[in-house]
């Protein structure tokens, strides 16, 4: 892609990764891909808003030659330190050897850690500003939006907000950039909600926190870091990002997320009785089989949802495996005060009744019921899982 004008006077430099498989070395992405979204200012002093990865500073470079020349910039604005975003600092600082980094006391520090830069670098304080000539730059401190150091940056004349990680998704920019130019609005609004479970959920409370510190600010562009600029409704991915934080702490939609592992179909036959249950009550359901489907694309349904359905048998004197270390993950992301319910197989003795019922309590779970049967499921047993499902059904709708 070539540079693109985004206001007057700013322009987007970002890059496609199409190359990496696991973001952060955890998250896949190798069908979505990811765009690391740089911005240029050119006034009369010019600004560089965030960077990109390392690997790609090739293709960046190129980007960045085709506005300006590289060696006359005068700023390099660090929204946030993570290596996806600053990777191609120590290539960029060669080419502008004068250019005067900026950032909030924590990424200053990081600087030297990551990179041993510690010369022309300022330290930056919440809510100062920088005149680039006809545009202002304001520096929001923005703490764990997702780690310590980061800050938002805001243009007040142009009303555009830069919040790197802040507002963010999956998902390569194929040709379109803006919001209103894109073909499928809602694959990038669902690869949203993918991001920000994997990468943001867990620092909930700081992202509302950002938002307000934007609430009296205009806002007609919001353009992070990853994927798409949002120029025609910007105030929807405010509202997305707020609707999906405010879930940590009240009530998510009305609906259940199934996890399913099984070995042998046991506790399968159990989870589809379940389900039946669910289902005539009228409340959604997402199945998810851990066996097959990545947490990252679970997260969101969990996160989302009000009602948790566990299905795994006892492995070992334990929880599946594979259930486990979805449980695991559900804790670290901070998926906390659902409604659940907990069905499994065991062959010889229990267990994973025992470590769910830990875990559901560890992260603020109300279990309604749980059961245990040994080996196949019997008539009773599908009777029984199937009221369970009811009961969850009619528990989620009620707390509504």
């Amino acid at each position: 892609m070539k540079p693109v004008q985004i206001r007057p006077d700013v322009f987007w430099v970002g890059v496609n990764d199409r190359v990496t498989e696991l973001f952060e070395g955890l998250w896949p992405i190798s069908q979505e891909g990811i765009s690391y979204n740089s911005y240029l200012i050119r006034d009369e002093k010019s600004a560089l808003i965030d960077l990109s990865k390392e690997m790609l500073s090739d293709d960046y470079l190129a980007m960045l030659a085709e506005v300006f020349d590289i060696s006359t910039l005068d700023y390099i604005i660090i929204n946030h330190m993570e290596p996806d975003h600053s990777g191609a600092l120590l290539r960029l600082k060669a080419l502008a050897p004068d250019a005067v980094i900026m950032g909030m006391p924590k990424t200053v520090i990081m600087l030297k850690d990551f990179y041993g830069i510690t010369e022309n670098v300022e330290r930056l304080s919440n809510g100062q500003e920088l005149s680039l000539g006809e545009n202002t730059l304001r520096f929001v401190y923005t703490p764990f939006v997702h780690w310590p150091e980061t800050m938002m940056t805001y243009m007040v004349e142009q009303k555009v907000l830069f919040p790197c990680d802040g507002f963010g998704g999956y998902g390569t920019l194929d040709g379109a950039i803006f919001d209103d130019t894109c073909t499928d609005l809602d694959y990038y609004e669902v690869e949203a909600l993918r991001y920000f479970t994997n990468i943001v959920a867990a620092f909930s409370k700081h992202v509302l926190g950002a938002i307000n510190k934007f609430a009296e600010m205009p806002i007609e562009m919001v353009a992070p870091s990853h994927g798409l600029i949002w120029r025609e409704n910007p105030g929807r991915i405010l509202e997305l990002y707020q609707t999906w934080s405010d879930y940590y702490h009240n009530p998510a939609q009305v609906g259940v997320t199934a996890l399913l592992g099984t070995m042998y179909r046991n506790t399968e036959h159990a989870l589809s009785a379940a389900l039946e249950g669910i289902a005539s009550e009228g409340v959604p359901v997402k199945v998810h089989d851990v066996r097959k489907t990545h947490i990252s694309y679970i997260l969101p349904d969990l996160w989302t949802q009000r009602g948790v359905l566990v299905a795994a048998p006892t492995y070992e004197g334990g929880m599946f495996p594979a259930m486990m270390d979805a449980l695991m993950m559900a804790d670290r992301k901070r998926v906390t005060h659902k409604t659940a319910a907990y069905m499994g197989s065991y062959a010889w003795s229990g267990g994973a009744q025992a470590e769910f019922e830990r875990m559901a309590e560890k992260m603020d779970w109300t279990v309604l019921n749980a059961m245990g049967f040994l080996g196949g499921p019997a008539p009773t047993d599908l009777d029984r899982a199937r009221e369970i499902g009811v009961q969850l059904a009619r528990a989620v709708k009620e707390n509504s």
